[in-house]
């Protein structure tokens, strides 16, 4: 499913969930289960990450995910293949998470392409800057390959703005300098005006990722953002689990993440 389509009934009072998988950790089969529940649970989008042994952006849950799934065999072929088996049986939009150095391995153009043929949505690349990101995104285009893009918190709102006109599919804004984790409080009182210049700046929908781990951070955000993104703690949830155990545990902790909300 498009973006635009899988956000066309998003409301700010409960923001869309938009969860982080690392594909092929501990296998495939698990990562299939696990975006199946998902899904079924009303995830609106799914990340899922493909494994890198760089992850620069990564703390280190996601980055031991990557480690994991890499062992157990997973390749960029093998998750488009993934991609290709579950999107069609699925409501949420899948989106591959990747870093530069792997799709210029793969092949931009080919990437684009075999992702677009897959049934993947969008495509999110953390380490190409902005100003290096123009023949990327023209190639993801073309394919109907959305590339949202990230605004940190310390981004100047002049850039800030020209990274929301980049961006495709939503807008995803980082909720604290670093990298990604639940282990710390993220505060987001300092957001709220980012947020409103960014409203003034873009229409697509702006999902809050980078410490959401939480009902209360789910709750503390509602009205503020149209969607959360949270891994960490949902791999967390899953660790050591298997096959249909794993489902059921993503079905509870999405159960726990907006309840009350």
């Amino acid at each position: 499913m498009k973006l635009a389509d899988a956000f066309a009934s998003v409301t700010r009072r409960r923001p869309a969930f938009i969860p982080y998988v690392m594909a092929g950790d501990p296998d495939m089969e698990t990562t299939a289960a696990v975006l199946r529940a998902l899904a079924s649970a009303g995830a609106t989008a799914i990340e899922l990450g493909i494994p890198y042994g760089d992850p620069l952006a990564d703390g280190p849950t996601i980055a031991a995910a990557g480690v994991r799934a890499l062992a157990a065999g997973a390749t960029v072929e093998a998750v488009l293949a993934l991609v290709a088996r579950i999107a069609p049986e699925i409501s949420a939009s899948i989106v591959l998470f990747t870093y530069f150095n792997p799709l210029e391995r793969y092949g931009l153009e080919r990437f684009a392409r075999d992702a677009a043929q897959a049934g993947a949505a969008g495509a999110i690349v953390p380490d190409i800057p902005l100003e290096e990101s123009e023949e990327l995104r023209a190639i993801f285009a073309h394919h109907g390959v959305d590339v949202p893009m990230l605004v940190a918190p310390s981004t100047p709102p002049e850039r800030a703005a020209k990274i929301a006109a980049a961006s495709r599919g939503f807008l995803y804004v980082v909720s604290r300098l670093g990298v990604t984790g639940a282990g710390s409080e993220p505060d987001f009182a300092p957001l709220r005006s980012q947020l409103s210049t960014l409203r003034a700046a873009t229409d697509l929908p702006i999902a809050l990722g980078f410490g959401v781990s939480r009902a209360e951070h789910v709750r503390a955000v509602a009205g503020e953002v149209d969607a959360v993104i949270v891994g960490s703690a949902l791999i967390d949830a899953l660790a050591g689990l298997r096959g249909t155990d794993a489902a059921a545990a993503t079905t509870r902790f999405v159960d726990e993440l907006f309840s009350g909300s």
